[in-house]
């Protein structure tokens, strides 16, 4: 059964410059997991040719559909603040653009298609367990309702992939509005290639903000979107875990799911990443490594916004100024929700806090803290009740000056991807047995379900310490 993709290629009409056109590697017996089938329809995709034997073929890398353009994408970025004048897709390969049901153009990706000129010596594979986090992640992302990029599938290669040991390989199929990054703009405004940035300003303009006008419309669209973005990741205490400029969308997307997780125990501090060594990326510092990317993105933009470079310096500054204030505005009403704050009241955000801050002090589970204020049973899921109680009657003391409970219960899930079960689901998979990873990808298309198992945090031997990259 032949798997078609209504591909319109519109980052592959841009100058050549900006990517590096090559097939993917074929692999030796690739093998499905999984294929996101709702995900595959709204793509206006059969889903039933994706799982056919040329589908998985077009999945895995072996083949290449008609229409599509395969090719690795050019940027450059600061990692952990350090300046890469060159980095680029090294693992993975843009196959083309569709439009979906929605009207939205959609970038369709292969992540672990092999080498490309930007892997730095890398093998351009992936492993199977960054692979399934991604999944499991970047879905559930989607169910809640953050901006994400999402799986479409996932297959075998039949081969091992040395990371420290052989481990089998993967192949993530992976859906986005774009994968234009803060680092795309950074690798031509280091080149000074003022025709390269007009005309990926132009593109991003058209394709993801047409109502905002010119470089410093488009800065300021991007603000605003990041500020969202991380307001809402810290409503259901993710941890990006390398928010490097590199992994930062100018369409305000969630990207690049190393190694992400969502917190258990709540601490502002919390950090997973094992590459973190600093806490650069901790949960409470995400806001802050925003304004930072933000300001290099800006830096890109000055020869767009005004000839007259101090103008443009003073203009743009007055721009990034502003996602404070944005960020603020986002997080209060994320955390308003959770609390079933109706209406705003200048106290609002030292109740949000001083309730974070109890929960720091004692080790409350984050996701389950939220759940049962929902229920009416906090006092007896918090790990001290005294500390609780303190807080409490203040709580209730707004919420009776205004309360809405349907907006705390759409914005408190009871399951998230807690990190030890991905792990489990890993360990399992590359033991043979996919059927965890299945059971947790279903679970989670329900955040809101009675599932006291998934619900359950680990216990002391299942706690996941470290996430790792996978590269």
């Amino acid at each position: 059964m032949t798997v078609h993709f209504d591909f319109d290629n519109s980052y592959a009409r841009l100058p050549e410059r900006f990517y590096v056109r090559q097939p993917p590697a074929p692999v030796r017996a690739p093998g499905l997991i999984r294929v996101n089938r709702d995900l595959a329809r709204h793509l206006r995709i059969d889903a039933d040719a994706l799982e056919s034997p040329d589908g998985l073929a077009v999945l895995a890398g072996n083949a290449v559909p008609n229409g599509a353009d395969p090719l690795a994408q050019a940027y450059a970025g600061h990692q952990f603040g350090g300046w890469v004048p060159q980095l680029g897709d090294g693992r993975a390969l843009l196959l083309g653009e569709v439009v979906d049901v929605d009207g939205v153009r959609r970038d369709i990706q292969l992540k672990g298609s092999g080498p490309t000129p930007f892997s730095r010596r890398g093998d351009g594979r992936a492993w199977l367990g960054p692979v399934l986090r991604e999944y499991v992640v970047s879905e559930a992302m989607h169910v809640l309702g953050i901006p994400t990029t999402r799986a479409l599938a996932a297959v075998t290669t039949g081969e091992a992939v040395i990371r420290e040991m052989n481990l089998p390989g993967a192949v993530l199929t992976r859906v986005a509005r774009s994968h234009i990054r803060v680092g795309t703009f950074q690798f031509f405004a280091a080149r000074q290639d003022t025709d390269a940035l007009r005309a990926l300003t132009d593109h991003v303009l058209a394709r993801h903000y047409p109502q905002a006008d010119g470089a410093l419309g488009l800065l300021n669209a991007v603000i605003d979107a990041q500020a969202e973005l991380v307001a809402q990741w810290l409503g259901v205490g993710f941890i990006h875990g390398v928010m490097n400029t590199d992994n930062m969308s100018v369409a305000g997307e969630t990207i690049d799911y190393g190694p992400c997780a969502f917190m258990d125990a709540y601490h502002p501090e919390k950090v997973f990443s094992s590459i973190d060594r600093f806490g650069r990326y901790a949960y409470a510092r995400q806001p802050d490594i925003a304004v930072w990317n933000l300001a290099q993105f800006a830096t890109c933009l000055l020869p767009l916004i005004d000839d007259d470079r101090d103008a443009a310096v003073e203009t743009a500054t007055q721009a990034v100024h502003r996602f404070p204030d944005v960020f603020a505005a986002a997080w209060l009403r994320v955390f308003r929700a959770k609390l079933g704050l109706a209406g705003e009241e200048d106290g609002d955000a030292e109740l949000i806090q001083a309730l974070l801050d109890r929960m720091a002090a004692t080790g409350a589970d984050f996701t389950n803290t939220f759940a049962a204020l929902t229920d009416g049973t906090a006092r007896d899921a918090f790990p001290d009740p005294a500390a609780f109680d303190g807080w409490a009657e203040a709580w209730q003391a707004r919420r009776a000056r205004g309360a809405d409970d349907a907006a705390m219960r759409r914005a408190n899930p009871r399951i998230i991807p807690r990190n030890h079960r991905i792990e489990q689901a890993i360990e399992a998979a590359v033991g043979g047995d996919l059927a965890p990873f299945h059971r947790l990808t279903e679970a989670l298309t329900d955040p809101t379900r009675d599932d006291a198992e998934l619900a359950q945090p680990p216990s002391a031997d299942e706690e996941v310490r470290q996430t790792f990259c996978g590269t």
